[in-house]
């Protein structure tokens, strides 16, 4: 690891040692009560033991948040494929696109828990519908930057449509696409939540509603925790995913 990155990563860990000794000097100095602020000590002990509930509630959560996650990018590639390919299409869904965008979540998820129930699948829509819109519209912007003369030059070679996405279109707009992933990532988690939140029988987000109605705030800080840890690995996850495919095509382009 070079010292530029091993800095990257110490100083974020220096502030945030910083942030937790102030926390649990606060607190302890202070004899705040658990169900106001709990401390760091407080929240670890918490999540080691209900780790069991805890890790039962996130997997209904993981599931919910990565099965919206992947229809998002199977429904935002297709559509924008169809976009780009018939110029009426995009004139006619690009503004429904950006229109969808001003209603809040947490207007739209208690209406699909009407329609379909607590289960699962209002959770996986809400997900969907809020990491849809960055994917396809950083793909779509992707599209429109490719340069005309090489689309002239693929159709002076009689390339197919199929040829001309594969050797042309694709590549150039993996990178907007990777782009719009990145985005989505930071949303699939917290918006599975939301919806578990507004009425669900399982996940995090129901563990941590009744956790703070018991005024178990340690409990929701421990809920917290692993949220961000898991959010944490899986943008880690995509961007290292993601500068390597990059630096793959790279690579095949200077060959």
């Amino acid at each position: 690891m070079s010292s530029s990155k091993r800095n990257d990563l110490i100083y974020p860990m220096i502030s945030l040692s910083v942030v937790i000794l102030l926390w649990e000097g606060i607190v302890r100095l202070n004899n705040i009560p658990k169900y106001i602020l709990p401390s760091p000590t407080n929240i670890v002990i918490s999540l080691f033991n209900d780790i069991d509930l805890i890790w039962m509630h996130t997997k209904v959560t993981l599931y919910e948040a990565f099965l919206g996650f992947g229809l998002a990018i199977i429904f935002a590639f297709v559509l924008a494929i169809i976009m780009d390919s018939f110029d009426i299409t995009k004139k006619l869904f690009y503004p429904l696109l950006v229109v969808s965008q001003t209603i809040p979540t947490i207007a739209i998820a208690p209406i699909l828990i009407i329609w379909f129930g607590f289960g699962t699948l209002p959770k996986v829509l809400v997900v969907l519908m809020s990491c849809f819109f960055p994917i396809i519209i950083n793909l779509i912007d992707g599209l429109d930057t490719i340069d005309p003369d090489y689309l002239k030059l693929f159709d002076l070679m009689e390339a197919s449509k199929l040829q001309t996405f594969r050797h042309l279109k694709g590549p150039i707009a993996a990178v907007h696409l990777l782009s719009g992933i990145k985005i989505s990532a930071t949303y699939m988690i917290v918006s599975a939540i939301v919806a578990e939140w507004l009425g669900g029988e399982k996940g995090i987000g129901v563990y941590m509603v009744r956790a703070k109605n018991s005024y178990a705030l340690d409990k929701v800080f421990a809920s917290i925790l692993v949220i961000i840890i898991i959010s944490l690995i899986t943008i880690y996850s995509i961007n290292f995913i993601g500068d390597h495919l990059i630096a793959w095509q790279k690579q095949e382009g200077a060959n």
